[in-house]
């Protein structure tokens, strides 16, 4: 590694080194509590696997280069230079962690193993060793939002033809348009994901209780925030922070995407707008009776799982049982579950770069977690939960139904109930 990287790298890293960071980096006393904390620990017990092994290689580097001895005496201590082999194991760091911290929630000091690793995506980023299709993606979202005038048109017929799928899973709407992209003055802007699996519940629930809404013309989804670049991860989430503002929005409504939520809600400044989870609205409608739920649609015993970065990163915990609740009567949980949830293992990018092997073998704790609950079906309220889920339930041979909490609340509309007005609820 030439000199020009290692001052450009120890920049990068210099520029995390904010009080929370230094504290995180000065005060683990390797106590051990968070080792079991970690799912992929629990699968695979070895201690790079660990929060602390993982935020001991940030560590090392962080002494060799901003601690006394490691500038002055780093042969007394163990540390790590900037060089290729270091960046290595940086790398196996960085992306063998999720960033659900579940180990923070064990740690007696709070210390933020995801913070950490941010640090070690920002060098690998800076090294040019990055996920390059993590970078392609983030690009491509930046890039959307550049062109959209070319591509706009062909988006909006697109979603005009899924008209008669909500129609057949709520055909209250008459003759009226199921769908609109961009009008101005709704209630709430949803913003999906790509694919219709995304758009079709929600529209169908949306029309049920009368909402006043429309669609976002961008993606929920946030590929920077996995890749750790905080620029790109504010241009993507602000293409959505200025189309609400410009379309004079109350309310934006997440699609099931746990990072897309946490980042727009909590990682991209303040805004003139309330951010909700795509779950918590359904609650809403349910507590104030603007939907109905027939329990009889659903069969089976059903648990749920709780995204990381929804529930234990985002607080939204008990709504997602609530809406269970006028689902069905055969609703069992998980072992642990609410904020202790065992990770799905795919979060963080993993889903995102398509691998595998890695993703199963760290996810044997949560195939255990889920034929324990001996459910019938397990839903969730994040994609990458559900692609995750789906391949572990296939990869254990679970034999378990894996389903969108939105999609099953669609399913079970009450059809009879007569359609609220816009108007009828302010909030």
């Amino acid at each position: 590694m030439d000199a020009v990287t290692r001052t450009k790298l120890k920049h990068l890293f210099e520029s995390k080194l904010n009080s929370a960071m230094r504290l995180y980096l000065d005060t683990c006393a390797r106590c051990g509590v968070c080792v079991k904390a970690c799912h992929v620990y629990a699968s695979s017990p070895q201690t790079r696997y660990s929060a602390v092994g993982r935020a001991e290689v940030i560590r090392k580097i962080f002494k060799r280069y901003f601690a006394l001895q490691g500038r002055f005496a780093p042969w007394l201590g163990e540390v790590l230079p900037f060089e290729d082999s270091t960046l290595d194991i940086v790398s196996e760091a960085a992306w063998s962690c999720t960033g659900c911290r579940r180990c923070m929630t064990y740690c007696p000091f709070g210390i933020d193993t995801q913070m950490i690793m941010s640090i070690a995506k920002l060098l690998l980023i800076g090294a040019d060793k990055e996920p390059k299709l993590l970078t392609m993606l983030s690009d491509m979202s930046i890039a959307k939002s550049e062109g959209l005038a070319e591509t706009l048109p062909g988006f909006i017929q697109a979603v005009t033809d899924l008209g008669p799928e909500i129609r057949a899973l709520w055909s209250g709407s008459g003759d009226a348009p199921v769908v609109t992209v961009g009008k101005e003055n709704a209630r709430v802007l949803y913003v999906a994901l790509a694919g219709k699996h995304s758009i079709i519940p929600a529209a169908a629930i949306m029309n049920a209780a009368g909402e006043s809404w429309t669609l976002s013309a961008f993606e929920a989804v946030n590929f920077a925030a996995f890749l750790g670049d905080p620029q790109k991860s504010k241009i993507i989430a602000g293409r959505i922070h200025d189309e609400a503002v410009r379309l004079r929005v109350k309310e934006v409504a997440i699609v099931e995407c746990g990072t897309a939520f946490r980042v727009m809600k909590y990682m991209s400044g303040p805004h003139p707008f309330k951010v909700v989870a795509f779950v918590e609205l359904i609650a809403r409608y349910l507590r104030e009776g603007r939907i109905r739920l027939d329990k009889t649609r659903f069969q089976g015993s059903l648990t749920y799982h709780d995204p990381c970065q929804i529930a234990r990163n985002g607080g939204v915990i008990e709504e997602p049982r609530y809406v269970i609740s006028h689902l069905t009567d055969s609703f069992v949980e998980l072992q642990p579950n609410r904020g202790d949830n065992w990770c799905c293992g795919g979060g963080g990018g993993l889903v995102a770069l398509g691998e595998k092997d890695f993703r199963m073998k760290s996810a044997r704790v949560k195939a255990d977690q889920m034929k324990d609950s001996r459910a019938q079906t397990i839903c969730t309220a994040c994609e990458n939960c559900h692609t995750q889920l789906t391949d572990v339930n296939e990869h254990y041979a679970l034999g378990m139904k894996v389903e969108f909490l939105s999609r099953l609340v669609a399913e079970a509309l009450v059809t009879d109930v007569p359609t609220a007005t816009p108007n009828q609820f302010v909030h």
